[in-house]
């Protein structure tokens, strides 16, 4: 959910964004909002990515026992 709704954002402001160049013939707003909506989407992709690899850990944990899994960077 997290990922469609800061793709559906990022879509959004950037057909917004081209639009208004186009009207205007002003290409300031580029660089001030593409940029910004593209690292909000890269943000909200590493969120959803540590938020899945955390629950992968759990899942696997009860799967298979802690002493089975250890998942510590130690070796």
């Amino acid at each position: 959910m997290i990922l469609i709704c800061a793709g559906a954002v990022t879509v959004l402001v950037t057909a917004f964004t081209f639009i208004m160049v186009w009207r205007t013939n002003d290409l300031s707003p580029l660089a001030y909002l593409i940029p910004a909506v593209f690292t909000e989407l890269g943000v909200g992709t590493g969120f959803y990515y540590s938020k899945a690899k955390a629950e992968n850990r759990i899942k696997l944990r009860k799967m298979y026992g802690s002493e089975i899994y250890n998942d510590t960077k130690e070796m």
